[in-house]
């Protein structure tokens, strides 16, 4: 059996999870995987249910309905509704919402809208609000009055062009992000981020990724962790809006084809082993990741001490790597070359095959690499 059936594609990759809602389930398709995830909403979702601009806003819609209405998340339509009836004004806001042109943002929101009762006029295959603008600046916006459903964010790249093309727009804010209550898994996650404990961080929304960049501001770390994201760290976000923050930063991000978490899912299990290469290492099929090593397809869990030194070993593999390099490898470790002897002692047993690493006397260690195929690993 090959090892990404018996033990996950993920198996010895650490991801970080920024959302807020849905995070378990996102995290469980992870873990099904092998994945470790590391939570840290990075927001919380408050709802305005008694919010006064948006009880104004639905006696607008309600008093003079738009033509146009764009629900773009199920829990923010599903969540205005409920706030309406809360004001004796549900009835007559479906009634106001039914005379008009009514766009869903992809099926789920669909699904909400058809559970009030309404029917959508179109719903876009690719769940991008790029694609509703488009329709609606084809179809011609000048002197129609459109209302947008918000989803934390102003919106600003999807709302300007409609104003410049003429249209009215009427923003509806159903809830909005804020920060989380216990900022101390921002601030974790944060650190490991920094320490490269992480393989891959993800992002499902606009604002979580915002809200993870301001908070590296305050910390005075943004530097460091701009260096982290574009270097070292995969960052994996649901869609292209999602990256928008992150794009504006000079970080490369990769994206699924459908913006959904399960394809996101499904594209972090292709692209963090496709960033591993396989070592021939004292007979053995070895694969170095994030926490663990695959060693024949078995995960070997490592500590973090052994884990440093391995990843120094790796970079020239088969290559003898000098007692004080592998120090300065080592977290924390001071100027005692002792504490390289204990830690390669560990990686050791915690490999399971002593004969992996080589002890190379007078000079350090390296990666026992098969012979054959040094040329391809080494360069030589």
């Amino acid at each position: 059996m090959h090892e990404d059936e018996q033990h996950g594609p993920l198996a010895g990759f650490t991801v970080g999870v920024t959302a807020a809602r849905r995070a378990e389930e996102f995290g469980a398709l992870l873990e099904r995987r092998g994945a470790a995830v590391l939570y840290a909403p990075a927001l919380r979702i408050e709802p305005l249910a008694d919010d006064g601009e948006l009880l104004a806003v639905t006696r607008r819609i309600v008093e003079s309905a738009p033509d146009v209405v764009v629900a773009t998340t199920a829990v923010g339509f599903r969540g205005w509704i409920e706030a309406a009836d809360g004001w004796g004004l549900g009835g007559r806001l479906l009634e106001a919402l039914r005379g008009t042109e009514l766009l869903a943002r992809g099926p789920k929101v669909k699904g909400a809208v058809r559970a009030a009762g309404l029917t959508e006029a179109w719903s876009p295959a690719s769940e991008s609000m790029a694609e509703v603008l488009d329709r609606l600046l084809d179809e011609g916006v000048e002197g129609r009055r459109v209302a947008l459903q918000l989803h934390g964010e102003p919106l600003s790249g999807f709302i300007e062009p409609l104003r410049a093309a003429g249209a009215e727009v009427v923003a509806v804010p159903v809830y909005r992000w804020m920060d989380p209550e216990d900022i101390a898994p921002l601030d974790r996650l944060l650190d490991i981020t920094l320490a490269r404990g992480l393989d891959a961080l993800t992002f499902t929304s606009a604002p979580a990724a915002t809200s993870l960049l301001g908070r590296a501001e305050k910390r005075g770390l943004l530097p460091e962790l701009l260096g982290a994201l574009r270097d070292d760290v995969l960052v994996a976000c649901v869609g292209p809006v999602t990256a928008l923050p992150l794009r504006a930063r000079g970080i490369d991000t990769v994206q699924p084809e459908r913006f959904r978490l399960t394809p996101l899912v499904q594209l972090l299990c292709h692209e963090l082993p496709a960033g591993v290469r396989a070592l021939p290492v004292a007979g053995h099929r070895v694969e170095i990741r994030g926490h663990a090593v695959i060693v024949d397809g078995e995960p070997r869990p490592v500590p973090p001490a052994g884990m440093a030194l391995l990843h120094a070993l790796a970079r020239r593999p088969g290559w003898v790597v000098a007692r004080a390099d592998l120090l300065r490898a080592l977290p924390g470790s001071g100027t005692d070359e002792h504490a390289v002897e204990t830690a390669m002692a560990r990686l050791r047993t915690a490999l399971g095959e002593p004969r992996l690493v080589q002890t190379v006397v007078k000079r350090g260690y390296r990666l026992a690499l098969d012979p054959v195929e040094d040329s391809e690993y080494t360069g030589s």
